[in-house]
């Protein structure tokens, strides 16, 4: 028997004679049934009446239940409570819903971001956050909205380049630490051994700015780093090891920060903290009411800033491309592909998903056609002996 896909009701009957008295008898129960029912040959169609019998009991979750589920699902760190927020904010001028929106919502909003001349790839990545940012079962559809996004990329051709950022190699990395630690105050600590360990680590700025004191092991010769997830990897948690080098003094430098933290009373929580002007660290009751988001944690636009500052108060310029925190994570692996590292080796070092492109293409090639010029081939014109009659012009 076909039953379909919607709830149906059958019901028993049989003719009557016109004028007749109906019969009477018990109404049938009604098929207990959805798109998800799955029957075996011989089963009966269940029924309401052979189902279970829900109580308030069943419903309700505790108070303590519905405050986590509250916590979990308001969350407002990271890329996607940024996305979130801007979209709450937009759709809150435009009298939307943002929570859970509509496919309208959501297509108004994609091409809302696209007004703003954009790139494709930021454009992508907010709306990606917020679709997946909706409950369960209640995403929009986005269909329309790529093709809004389709015809926006065929008519923008700048919007389609993505801008990278200025990699900062051990030759600018050095100048930098140094900068920082000239005066000897402990801002500067903190920095020096937040650009050693994030250019080591290869870290997203985020994910230096987001560890914790528990999460690292320190010996003499290398620091250990235990990752609940990262970008690539959200459901697998990582044991990394990152050994120091002499220029980098990544171990002693952490140790330093680590230290003047521990003078302070600190020895758990946030690696990377805000630090007053006389040095102290920010208390937590300080950081609430000018970091409601992040709290005790530093934000990764003040990385960015930080990044931004001693590279130019170490006197050093880029070749046009932005500087930023990135930079730490593209100058180590810059500084891997340029000294042979292959792309599996830049895949583990910088935990890009198996098979990346992004290694090979944006480092491991580069690096390769740096001094690759296959017209060093052909003899300079003027150097060699000119054939009989030839006149040089030059």
């Amino acid at each position: 028997m076909d039953v379909g896909t919607d709830l149906v009701e059958i019901v028993d009957a049989e003719l009557v004679v016109d004028g007749a008295p109906l019969a009477t008898g018990a109404p049938s129960a009604r098929p207990y049934v959805d798109h998800n029912t799955v029957l075996r040959p011989g089963e009966e169609i269940p029924t309401a009446a052979e189902g279970p019998r829900y109580t308030e009991r069943d419903l309700y979750v505790s108070e303590e239940t519905a405050r986590a589920l509250d916590e979990s699902g308001g969350d407002e760190t990271g890329p996607r409570g940024s996305a979130m927020r801007r979209f709450r904010a937009w759709c809150s001028t435009e009298g939307r819903v943002a929570v859970p929106c509509t496919t309208a919502t959501y297509t108004e909003y994609g091409r809302h971001l696209m007004s703003q001349k954009l790139k494709v790839a930021t454009i992508r990545n907010y709306m990606s956050l917020i679709r997946t940012s909706m409950p369960v079962g209640k995403q929009p559809d986005n269909s329309l909205y790529l093709q809004l996004l389709k015809d926006y990329r065929a008519k923008n051709k700048r919007a389609s380049r993505k801008k990278q950022a200025f990699p900062i190699t051990l030759p600018y990395l050095v100048p930098m630490m140094a900068a920082a630690e000239a005066n000897d105050r402990p801002i500067g600590w903190r920095d020096a051994a937040l650009f050693a360990f994030g250019y080591r680590f290869l870290a997203r700025r985020i994910e230096d700015a987001d560890l914790d004191i528990e999460d690292l092991n320190i010996l003499d010769d290398r620091i250990v780093v235990w990752l609940l997830k990262d970008k690539t990897h959200q459901e697998e948690e990582q044991t990394l090891t990152l050994h120091d080098r002499l220029d980098l003094h990544l171990v002693a430098r952490m140790r330093r920060w680590l230290a003047h933290l521990e003078d302070q009373g600190i020895t758990t929580g946030p690696l990377f903290r805000h630090l007053l002007k006389d040095g102290t660290v920010a208390t937590t009751e300080t950081r609430r009411k000018t970091a409601t988001v992040r709290g005790d944690y530093l934000r990764g636009h003040t990385v960015n800033e930080r990044v931004q500052l001693w590279f130019k108060n170490a006197g050093l310029v880029t070749d046009g491309r932005p500087v930023s925190a990135q930079g730490l994570r593209a100058g180590g692996a810059t500084d891997l592909a340029e000294h042979g590292a292959t792309d599996e080796e830049l895949e583990e070092a910088g935990r890009w998903a198996k098979g990346s492109p992004i290694p090979r293409r944006v480092y491991v090639r580069p690096a390769q056609q740096k001094n690759h010029d296959p017209f060093a081939k052909i003899p300079m014109y003027g150097q060699r002996t000119a054939e009989p009659g030839a006149k040089n012009t030059l």
